[in-house]
């Protein structure tokens, strides 16, 4: 528990980090890879080149600092980031290095704020913060190892198909290689993957959506391939049916719990379709009773992933409707087979369909368009509660 002093202590540095702003963590991650370069085989580097880490950190940073005096209202970050941590196999140690960059980091920064007043204030509320990690992290360490099927740290799987589902999307089937059970998972959570390879600069730890129901034998991902994408293009060149890769239990903060009863809509944009596969999954496999809205937007149907196993689903299942948007739709895409309209996704088209007053809406893809969503939903008057996304790599909020 922390003291009043050192609450009032690291509240009032709140204006120094705003005026750093992620100049901070970009600092704090140069400073802490020169002197700890194992950690890059932890770290997703493309998410340092893109600056998408340093501004999820800064963002962490600063919210924790605001709301040190109330921290359970940064329940749901910690839950998140918790999730993503055990998908790295983050262990106490390493909250040690962190605290040690980040105080340092301070210091150089700010030399003429950095009292040994404010640096101690720091290092009890980082300690204090680090604890609740490592806390929630072991309980989900312990959770995944004791459960039917489960593990800790890595288990060899072996990949028993490599299906290629559209000019950028492949899905790969994992099964274990010991022939044993696996750990259950809610629909919309994600499979940690570490991989090693004379191939790659570093290791590589890569967190991507099952996208089939859980069945206790297997898993199944999908992954696209990104144009720089050092983790993806690996997976799509290199990796082949019979390789063995190392794999993580299941994690993931966002997931789909609903009643029989609820209308479930699920959107996707793009790649953002593969966490919305596994909540379709479940509720054909589970018979939900209520209606069911497939909604997705993609570029064409050369990149349209899975199009001919949904429509064998929407044929085979009465209360499950669909509508797919194609943005540039090609010579041979056919209208109303394939896709039912052309440009952007446009939900006002759907909304006496699609609204009933106790549906829940699921969504995922590229940031724009799920802010999109979430302003067109939002609009409608659906309170958040009944909405529910996922952003791909370090959390922003829409």
């Amino acid at each position: 528990m922390l003291d009043s002093r050192t609450i009032e202590i690291v509240k009032s540095t709140v204006p120094l980090l705003e005026s750093a702003n992620t100049a901070l963590t970009e600092h704090f991650y140069k400073r802490m890879f020169r002197d700890n370069p194992e950690l890059k085989d932890v770290f997703n580097l493309s998410h340092q080149a893109s600056g998408r880490q340093p501004a999820a950190l800064f963002s962490a940073v600063l919210a924790y600092a605001k709301n040190i005096d109330n921290p359970a209202v940064l329940s749901s970050a910690v839950e998140r980031i918790a999730q993503k941590h055990t998908g790295f196999s983050i262990q106490p140690a390493q909250y040690d290095i962190v605290g040690h960059h980040l105080l340092e980091t301070i210091k150089e920064l700010a030399p003429d704020a950095a009292t040994p007043e404010v640096i101690d204030a720091w290092a009890q509320a980082y300690g204090a913060l680090a604890g609740i990690f490592i806390g929630r992290e072991e309980q989900i360490y312990q959770q995944s190892e004791e459960k039917a099927g489960g593990w800790r740290g890595h288990r060899a799987f072996v990949v028993k198909e490599k299906q290629v589902e559209s000019e950028q999307i492949t899905s790969f089937l994992l099964a274990p290689a010991d022939g044993k059970a696996v750990l259950d998972f809610l629909p919309g959570q994600y499979l940690n993957l570490h991989l090693d390879s004379p191939k790659l600069a570093y290791k590589e730890t890569r967190q991507y959506s099952l996208c089939q129901a859980a069945n206790g034998q297997n898993y199944r991902i999908a992954v696209k391939r990104e144009p720089n994408g050092v983790a993806s293009n690996f997976m799509h060149d290199e990796v082949q049916v019979g390789d063995t890769l190392q794999v993580l239990p299941p994690a993931g903060d966002f997931f789909m719990e609903v009643s029989t009863d609820t209308p479930v809509v699920l959107i996707s944009g793009g790649v953002g379709q593969t966490p919305m596969r596994a909540m379709l999954d479940q509720l054909i496999k589970h018979e939900h009773k209520a209606d069911i809205h497939w909604l997705h937007a993609c570029e064409n149907g050369a990149q349209h992933a899975f199009k001919d196993h949904m429509q064998g689903l929407r044929q085979a299942n009465a209360n499950l409707t669909t509508h797919v948007w194609y943005r540039t739709p090609g010579e041979q895409d056919q209208p109303a087979e394939q896709y039912h309209a052309e440009g952007l996704m446009d939900l006002n088209q759907l909304k006496e369909r699609i609204a009933p007053a106790n549906a829940h809406y699921y969504f995922c893809g590229p940031l724009p368009f799920m802010a999109m969503v979430k302003e067109t939903l939002s609009g409608w008057g659906i309170g958040d509660d009944r909405l529910h996304y996922e952003v791909f790599g370090p959390h922003q909020t829409l």
